[in-house]
Formats: C-alpha cells, sequence, structure tokens
C-alpha cells in the first residue's frame, strides 16, 4: 500500500514553527505546491514554498536573484523553499507583446552554463525519438509531421550546446515583485538548447488566439526571437519537435483538442 502523500497545509505549519517564520496572508495552491506569504523572525517579508520542482533549488542558488526570484532557504529533501516576497501580479496582465518581451529579457540571464545536477533535455528527446514507433497513441499524428520531428532531432541533438533552462517560463511564472519589476518563479529546470525555452510561451494563454491562432502564434514567436537575439530557423526546429512530442504525449478526456492545439502551433511556426 502506497503511504500517502503529505498534507502540504500540515508541512507549512510545521516548517512556520521550525524556521520561525509567521503567516502573513492567505495561502495560495497551484498543483500539487502551496505557497504561503510569510514573514521571518526579523520580519522580513518572504514566500515559503511547499512542494517545490526536485532541482528548483539547485537554479535558485545558481541564479543568485539575477531574473528570478533570491532563495533565503531551502529543505530539498522535502521539496521545501523560503523565498523573497514576489506578488500575486503576473505577466496574465500584459498585453501577448508586452509579456513576450519581458520573458526574451529574462532568457539570457537565466539561461547560465549547464549544471551536471540537472537532467538533460537533449537526451530525455532522444529516448522519445528512440521509443517513438512502440508508442499507443490515443489521438492519431499525421506521419509526416512525426517523420519531420524525428529528422529535427536528430540535427538539434547532434550539436546541441545546452544551458540551465527555466523549463516552464510562461504567463504565469514571471511574477511582479519590488526589488525588479518582473522575477521568474516556479522553475522546473533542466538543461537545454536556449531555443527549446520558447514553447511554453506559445501554448499558454491559448483563449486570447481565439478566431487567429496562426497570426496569433507567429506574432507570440517572432516576438521572442526578435527580442532575444535567437536563430528563428534553430527556434522553429525546437517548437515542431516539442509540439509533436507533447502530441504524442496526449491522453485523456481532452487529449484530441490538446493535440489539435500543438499541431495547429508546429504548422505555425512553418508557414
Amino acid at each position: 500500500m502506497t503511504p500517502a502523500e503529505p498534507d502540504p497545509t500540515a508541512l507549512a505549519q510545521h516548517r512556520l514553527e521550525q524556521w520561525r517564520l509567521r503567516a502573513d496572508g492567505p495561502a495560495e495552491r497551484s498543483g500539487d505546491a502551496l505557497t504561503l506569504p510569510v514573514r521571518t523572525a526579523d520580519g522580513t517579508p518572504a514566500l515559503l514554498k511547499i512542494g517545490a520542482s526536485d532541482s528548483e533549488h539547485l537554479v535558485l542558488r545558481r541564479w543568485g536573484g539575477d531574473g528570478a526570484v533570491r532563495l533565503l532557504r531551502a529543505d530539498p529533501h522535502e521539496r521545501v523553499l523560503l523565498t523573497e516576497r514576489v506578488g500575486p501580479t503576473t505577466l496574465d496582465a500584459l498585453t501577448d507583446t508586452e509579456a513576450c518581451e519581458i520573458v526574451a529579457g529574462l532568457y539570457s540571464r537565466l539561461h547560465v552554463p549547464a549544471l551536471p545536477r540537472l537532467p538533460s533535455a537533449t537526451k530525455a528527446l532522444r529516448r522519445w525519438a528512440d521509443r517513438l514507433d512502440d508508442l499507443d497513441l490515443s489521438v492519431p499524428v499525421p506521419r509526416r509531421l512525426i517523420e519531420q520531428a524525428l529528422a529535427l532531432t536528430r540535427d538539434l541533438s547532434a550539436d546541441a550546446s545546452e544551458v540551465v533552462l527555466h523549463g516552464d517560463l510562461q504567463f504565469s511564472s514571471v511574477r511582479a515583485a519590488d526589488r525588479e519589476p518582473w522575477l521568474a518563479v516556479d522553475a522546473r529546470p533542466v538543461n537545454g538548447d536556449p531555443h527549446d525555452e520558447l514553447a511554453p510561451m506559445l501554448v499558454h494563454r491559448w483563449e486570447d488566439y481565439a478566431g487567429h491562432v496562426r497570426d496569433g502564434v507567429r506574432h507570440r514567436f517572432w516576438t521572442l526571437v526578435d527580442a532575444a537575439g535567437l536563430d528563428d530557423d534553430r527556434a522553429r526546429a525546437w517548437i515542431v519537435v516539442r509540439m509533436v512530442r507533447l502530441a504524442t504525449g496526449a491522453s485523456g478526456a481532452n487529449a484530441s483538442a490538446a493535440v489539435t492545439r500543438y499541431l495547429a502551433i508546429a504548422k505555425a511556426v512553418q508557414d
């Protein structure tokens, strides 16, 4: 029998006592994580996070507050972090152009040299390509796109130069702060090609594309590429590969709609 997952609220209460913190606002739940505004013993405003990603503490230490929240304390074993306080406002408050320009400005700051303890996104992609023919797809993906993605995977992985990637840098993972206008939060870090960081910004806030998916995707793509000074051909290739990989992994009741979105993005960046 699998033991029950610890209650995040109980873990937060325990950590408040252990680290001499006091709650300073309502908790926020997002997926498996819980964040709670707190104040330290000397009154410093901070955020307590229960359920951080496995390697989040590593990259926060490495970034040292440059483009991301500062790490104040961590218990990696329990996946608990104490960081500087950021506000509730995310890039969802901004237009597509404004949000893409801010995210593009964070790329060069967060893309530091690869860390040995992080998994390689490029190697994970190769493993996906190797077992692709054995996958039982819930929703069919056009064979020509699969063949294209396999060819691109071979080309991209042959000359990949990896850096640290945030792993999920998009509208809701950048928050307003006092120290800087915007800081990255909620990293799911991997080592990877810097051009492999764009996909989340094209997938999220899908409802904004209503009636103009192709133009909306292309606008975000070119805003990110131009503002960050990236190679558009390489960025395009990584997005195609990512979208096909997501499409081949889609499952559940919403799989068909998800696959439609992923393939629409793959097509839009190539039109």
